[in-house]
């Protein structure tokens, strides 16, 4: 993430985050100077952001053109309509909607997602198939699933601390967001809200014409299921039904098969392991080279020098 140099006073402070995040009205509840502690992350459609103030503040905004996910990870934040935002629950802020007064303790830190409303409901639609639902006001992260997105999430935000060129590479924030976005629609909403039916194995071959068609494309398992006319959970269900998999691995093995392919045949002199790795849709270089291996018994470089 993007530090921010912490400013003097609390309009710098303001202003600071409003350009990071979201406009807002500030008011500081402490007799302090600010500490502010302010990172940010651009995936795209969807931004990431952390915020800590340093101090006991009370918040107002109505969230311009987008959602707002706020994730307290330390303190908590107590809202003008009783609900307490704490350690493993996460409140969402509907977008041009005047929110409660939002009040954060002194040690209140939190991850913020900002999602463009028009992106979100889109992904909506193609996830659950139903384009009129509503993500809570409330979502409770402690569950499996919302652990599991959590997990995703951390593993997504220090692989970009660690290579600051992917998350400024367009195809692989593209990945990055859809799958963030994705797992957490499939995180907070219930089971009974997809309606479609089973994937049959008609649908599954339509999606998997597509893929071997063009492998390198920047899949997310949304667009998949749009393929498909089915919800997410539906192509999950089939996916592992007709072929053992997740759509996602599916796609994995098939960039290997490529991958390989083109490594095999190549010049040492003339080709990188990552540029063919990058070619081929992969955005995560560790993991690709770890399934590489297991894969083919033999990691990348190997391939390419034989």
């Amino acid at each position: 993430m993007e530090p921010t140099s912490g400013p003097v006073d609390w309009e710098g402070v303001e202003e600071a985050v409003s350009n990071a995040y979201f406009e807002h009205e500030l008011t500081p509840l402490d007799d302090v100077a600010p500490s502010l502690r302010l990172r940010t992350l651009p995936l795209g459609p969807i931004r990431l952001t952390r915020i800590g103030w340093g101090a006991a503040v009370s918040i107002r905004s109505e969230h311009p053109g987008a959602y707002a996910v706020n994730i307290p990870i330390a303190g908590r934040i107590a809202a003008g309509n009783g609900l307490v935002s704490e350690v493993g629950h996460a409140a969402v802020f509907r977008p041009d909607t005047a929110a409660p007064e939002q009040k954060w303790t002194n040690d209140c830190e939190i991850v913020g997602i900002k999602l463009e409303r028009d992106y979100l409901q889109r992904e909506m639609s193609r996830i659950l198939a139903r384009p009129d639902l509503q993500l809570p006001n409330r979502v409770d992260l402690t569950t499996q699933a919302g652990q599991s997105w959590m997990t995703l999430l951390r593993s997504v935000v220090e692989q970009l601390k660690t290579d600051e060129s992917l998350w400024r590479n367009p195809l692989v924030s593209e990945q990055l967001s859809g799958a963030l976005t994705t797992s957490f629609i499939l995180a907070v909403m219930p089971e009974d809200a997809d309606p479609t039916g089973g994937a049959r194995p008609r649908i599954i071959k339509r999606v998997l014409d597509r893929l071997h068609e063009d492998p390198a494309s920047a899949w997310t398992t949304a667009e998949m299921a749009e393929v498909a006319g089915v919800s997410v959970r539906r192509l999950q269900e089939g996916f592992r039904e007709y072929l053992g998999v997740c759509p996602r691995d599916y796609l994995l093995d098939l960039r290997l098969e490529r991958i390989h392919e083109e490594l095999a045949v190549g010049d040492a002199a003339e080709l990188s392991v990552t540029d063919v790795a990058l070619k081929w849709g992969i955005t995560h270089t560790g993991r690709f080279a770890a399934a590489y291996k297991r894969k083919y018994g033999v990691a990348p470089s190997v391939t390419l020098r034989g």
